[in-house]
């Protein structure tokens, strides 16, 4: 047993945990790729256009975020991948919108995630 008086000791054993490793959740896939997603500024400034629901073309994209056609379409690749958005195809224009049920997946995943090992 370590001696309470030594200072040293107590930053010498190891750290309380929450269950052993094998009983920790894990992430799934489609989580990860939400968390990427949100991990650029561009792309949340993105999230905010669709905003109350709205649906936008990827040139109505680019012009409100300031951003060219290609970056908007590259960044809403990413975003459909975390599940953030999803789109619709309109004739020639597809529109894209919030995805809030894949992103109501995805935060209730890392809430159970985040309660087990926080």
């Amino acid at each position: 047993m370590p001696d309470p008086t030594d200072e040293h000791a107590a930053a010498t054993e190891p750290a309380p945990t929450c269950g052993s490793p094998g009983d920790a959740p894990e992430l799934a896939p489609q989580t990860h790729d939400f968390l990427k997603a949100l991990a650029s500024p561009t792309r949340q400034q993105i999230m905010q256009l669709f905003s109350r629901g709205a649906e936008l073309s990827v040139g109505e994209i680019a012009e409100q975020a300031g951003i060219s056609q290609s970056t908007a379409s590259q960044q809403l690749a990413l975003l459909r991948r975390g599940g953030i958005v999803t789109s619709r195809r309109d004739g020639k224009v597809v529109l894209y919108r919030g995805d809030n049920e894949r992103t109501r997946q995805a935060l209730a995943d890392l809430q159970a995630y985040l309660e087990h090992c926080c």
